[in-house]
């Protein structure tokens, strides 16, 4: 074998029957991703490799951090190459790194480069790559097209404008992309200052004056029914844990009041907040027919100092060692006791409590729903070889594999779609090995049939994304 050929993660010759007759010539549904609606609508065209690769990218900042590079070739203001060079630097070094498998992954998926990047290759790659970009050949809608995507799933924030998402719907893009309801900021009460600057946006886009409660819920509801109207079927949210405190219409209501006033809610008093929010956003999902999604356990920026100086979300967030499973459990109940408890897919940080994330899922299944509550696909620092098969082995043995909606990119990069492709070959490997040693019967219309599923058929028929008008699928 050669490093990522034709039989890259492929150990046998069932899965490569798997991959290449069952997996590969799936679309990609990607319904959970932060890829940015205009760049989208504006067609991005990427002037060089940094551009496309390593803007924004933390999982790289935080590899170039390990390694020793300095900072400013990671946040800073060294220039485009500078960075790429830093970064070339530090891949050899990353060596069993899922980073390792993904740079060499993308760099022939998109530029057809077969070299292994690292100091001394980095100034031919550059070059190489960036003719290519110069074409156009991948700007953002060659990209979509070259990778067979059928779905895009944005993450947008209520109070964000969906001009956007209209401008592509318009469009003669042949993908469809929609948003995806990101209420998070609806929580912050302990934060007023940014709580009542996103509240002024909220008031702004939805048209309704918030000076109560009442307003606020109505305003929130106004933008949930609009981006339905867009073709939005799914929220999302990033939570430490589930929120699950009892807390009534009048606490509630003074809470918020007093965060509008410039007070910070206390600790508790926001847990209170968001629980009462969480449920009241449950009850919408559910009567929309929408899947809410719940990131939970990502210990979030440990490392003050450096958010004070680099802001969130650039590479100092860890796996969490909370255990979910009791506040999942409450708050799931909470929702089928009202019977409100809309689909919904759960997505573990932390390994340990994958079978536990696991079993829930029938506890709460549905008669009729097939797949109705999902033990989403690995996660964050869970994303590799061996997270994806401690979530699918997890998933099968307590589970349904069978109705698994597969995986998501949760990337903010166009150069990320091989991601789908690395998950699908992990997915035939597991399963190619089993038929080898008779664990599964040697029956690819049957198991051919579950990858086909899980790598599309599953997400196109859960979500349920209405089709634009000039599709063609």
């Amino acid at each position: 074998m050669t490093f990522i050929d034709t039989r890259f993660l492929l150990e046998s010759d069932s899965a490569v029957r798997l991959y290449e007759e069952f997996a590969a010539p799936q679309p990609i549904f990607d319904y959970h991703c932060h890829l940015s609606p205009r760049e989208i609508a504006t067609n991005r065209h990427f002037n060089n490799l940094f551009e496309i690769w390593l803007e924004g990218d933390h999982y790289k900042w935080r590899a170039m951090r390990a390694n020793g590079e300095p900072e400013r070739f990671c946040t800073g203001d060294a220039e485009p190459y500078e960075k790429f060079q830093a970064w070339a630097r530090t891949v050899p070094f990353t060596l069993r790194n899922p980073l390792y498998h993904w740079t060499h992954l993308e760099l022939q998926r998109y530029f057809d480069i077969t070299e292994l990047l690292d100091a001394n290759s980095a100034p031919r790659i550059w070059e190489q790559a960036n003719a290519i970009l110069d074409s156009g050949a991948l700007d953002v809608h060659n990209i979509v097209k070259k990778f067979s995507v059928h779905t895009i799933g944005t993450t947008d924030d209520p109070a964000d404008s969906l001009q956007y998402h209209e401008q592509i719907a318009a469009s003669d893009l042949p993908v469809r992309v929609v948003p995806t309801f990101r209420p998070d900021a609806s929580f912050r009460v302990d934060q007023p200052t940014a709580f009542n600057a996103w509240t002024g946006r909220l008031s702004a886009v939805s048209n309704i004056a918030i000076d109560t409660f009442a307003s606020f819920l109505a305003a929130v509801e106004k933008r949930q029914h609009d981006f339905h109207a867009i073709g939005c079927r799914a929220s999302d949210h990033g939570l430490d844990i589930c929120y699950t405190d009892d807390c009534t219409d009048a606490e509630a209501a003074a809470i918020f009041l007093s965060a509008r006033e410039g007070n910070a809610a206390t600790s508790q008093d926001q847990r209170k907040f968001a629980s009462y929010m969480m449920f009241f956003l449950g009850q919408l999902y559910a009567a929309s027919d929408w899947t809410m999604q719940l990131h939970l356990g990502a210990l979030r920026n440990v490392n003050s100092r450096a958010k004070a100086v680099h802001g969130p979300d650039t590479g100092f967030d860890t796996m969490g060692g909370t255990l979910q499973l009791t506040e999942l459990a409450k708050f799931l109940d909470k929702l089928e006791s009202a019977n409100a408890l809309p689909k919904t897919i759960f997505y573990n940080s932390n390994p340990l409590e994958n079978y536990a994330f696991a079993t829930i899922t029938g506890s709460f299944s549905a008669a009729g729903v097939p797949g109705k509550i999902q033990f989403g696909s690995g996660w964050w620092f869970l994303d590799q070889k061996e997270g994806i098969e401690l979530q699918l082995n997890a998933l099968s043995n307590v589970g349904l594999l069978s109705r698994f909606v597969g995986m998501v990119t949760d990337s903010r990069s166009f150069m990320s779609y091989p991601r789908h492709e690395y998950f699908r070959r992990v997915l035939c490997n597991l399963l190619g090995s089993e038929i080898d040693r008779g664990l599964l019967p040697h029956d690819f219309d049957l198991v051919g049939g579950v990858v086909r599923d899980i790598c599309f058929n599953n997400a196109h028929r859960h979500f349920a994304v209405p089709v634009l008008a000039h599709a063609t699928t």
